[in-house]
């Protein structure tokens, strides 16, 4: 998500890009350096989270005993995708496990990091889904939704708004479950804060204390009631899958717990408005990288395994995921150090296979100046906004409103009926939209991940790339400074996918 350090912070993208353009010579320079100090970024004797990789996708019945022997203690064991979640303030902790022959790798996430779980809730995968339930007519901020008219969302609540027995997960910051147009659809039980090392279930653990997540929410399923918005599918149950703290961190505990959370309580669609901390690029080449990137996809395809529908945002550097050769963010919460990457590098979640990737785009159904991109990641692009080239009469700032906490700020606020609103642009507002879509096809019966992603690829509606790339130039890739380029056809191409989310066609074809 990056909420405000990542998809909407955009004056210090530009002061990165202006980086991400020096000379190659000098960030030669920076990362000879560095790797000759032989820089440590974490400090000797201080407690760490660790991820722990098994060989298989088991866990040893020793488990605890094994983390403790070498210094730590267990504190989450994911017995069907082989990870452990482990504290220790012991120097030679990854040293000690590393013997052991069981295990494939250990990779710290403190300092860079946090921990986390699971653990069971109602089962409501039986409940009877009655497709086509309509939710016609406006809210009162709907005039302001140019969004959802740019994917014909009001005409197709009036034919299917959804389903109440499908669940959609956002994985996110957490949701404000008081907020007028949230509360009717929140489910409680299905809610959880994957922070502390534990899941703790509920809405009032799931709470959100950044905002971001009450955003992404509100697209998603906003409830039809007259105030305020209207959501994509405003007829969905909605739980806060909370991995991302107030800061807007998602360490990689977190976000494994997120998805065991999802494939083992029945929820059907996720959303995914982050990538996933420390590492923006995750290089399965390095033994530390490559143990998070293993764990993470591990509980990516648990998730979908059991029938989880996974939607990602791109991302918001104006990155070519498909060509990557720096990485200028990472480790994102101490001090980024400038690394060379390549293919065998890859931005989790989005780059998961299996994983919806989404780009944004905005009111001229142009790739928004910011959205990273890239042939095989893009899926579909849905409206996330652009303030720079897509301000319209409709869209009169470019951005994208939706559901907001009252209690915490926000620059571009609208409130209605005591309730807040916040306009926000990026990538994290385009995937909403596409999981809203996807809860949609849900609605109509239709279980299998794959068959959704399918539904969700051949209704949307197919854009070119754009004649002229020159309107980019003033935004290159922030990592590495390479001009923005559009690669493919009409049918599929690296800005747009294979279109425009459409929930109209999505619900009636």
């Amino acid at each position: 998500m990056k909420s405000n350090r990542w998809f909407n912070r955009q004056n210090r993208l530009f002061s990165v890009a202006r980086i991400a353009s020096a000379s190659a010579l000098f960030i030669a320079a920076v990362i000879a350096f560095i790797a000759a100090s032989n820089i440590s970024l974490l400090r000797a004797g201080s407690a760490q989270t660790y991820i722990v990789l098994y060989n298989t996708q088991s866990v040893s019945a020793d488990a605890a005993a094994t983390i403790a022997k070498a210094g730590g203690t267990l504190v989450a064991s994911y017995d069907a995708i082989g990870v452990v979640i482990a504290r220790s303030d012991n120097d030679a902790f990854r040293t000690n496990l590393l013997k052991n022959s069981n295990i494939h790798g250990v990779a710290p996430t403190d300092k860079f990091a946090t921990q986390l779980p699971d653990e069971n809730v109602n089962d409501t995968s039986s409940a009877l889904i009655t497709p086509n339930t309509p939710a016609p007519g406006n809210d009162n901020l709907s005039g302001l939704q140019w969004d959802m008219i740019q994917i014909h969302a009001p005409d197709a609540r009036a034919i299917n708004g959804g389903s109440s027995a499908i669940l959609v997960g956002d994985i996110d910051t957490g949701l404000d479950y008081t907020h007028p147009d949230l509360a009717p659809n929140v489910d409680d039980a299905a809610s959880v804060n994957c922070l502390s090392g534990a899941p703790v279930p509920g809405k009032v653990a799931a709470n959100d204390d950044n905002g971001h997540g009450t955003h992404t929410a509100g697209t998603i399923a906003a409830a039809k009631n007259t105030i305020g918005i209207v959501g994509v599918a405003p007829n969905v149950r909605i739980a806060g899958i909370k991995a991302g703290d107030a800061n807007g961190f998602f360490f990689p505990e977190a976000v494994v717990c997120a998805f065991m959370w999802a494939g083992s309580h029945h929820v059907n669609v996720t959303n995914n408005s982050y990538f996933a901390d420390p590492w923006y690029f995750n290089c399965k080449n390095d033994p530390v990288q490559r143990a998070i990137w293993e764990a993470e996809r591990r509980a990516i395809q648990f998730a979908m395994k059991n029938g989880t529908v996974v939607v990602a945002a791109e991302g918001n550097f104006a990155d070519d995921l498909a060509h990557p050769t720096m990485d200028l963010q990472s480790p994102d919460n101490t001090t980024p150090v400038p690394r060379e990457v390549t293919n065998a590098c890859a931005v989790i979640p989005v780059e998961v296979p299996g994983v919806i990737g989404v780009t944004a785009n905005g009111n001229l159904q142009l790739k928004s100046f910011y959205s990273s991109y890239g042939v095989g990641s893009a899926d579909v692009i849905a409206p996330g906004g652009d303030s720079r080239l897509q301000v319209t009469a409709a869209a009169t700032n470019g951005r994208v409103l939706s559901t907001w906490p009252a209690a915490l700020g926000c620059t571009r606020k609208v409130v209605d009926s005591g309730a807040t609103y916040c306009y926000l642009q990026g990538t994290s507002m385009a995937s909403p939209h596409a999981a809203g879509v996807a809860a949609l096809i849900a609605s109509r019966g239709i279980t299998s991940p794959g068959t959704i992603a399918a539904k969700l690829q051949n209704t949307a509606d197919p854009i070119d790339c754009p004649p002229d790339l020159s309107i980019y130039s003033f935004f290159p890739s922030v990592n590495n400074g390479a001009p923005q380029v559009c690669e493919g056809t009409l049918d599929y191409n690296s800005f747009n996918g294979h279109g425009q989310v459409n929930a109209l066609s999505a619900v009636t074809q």
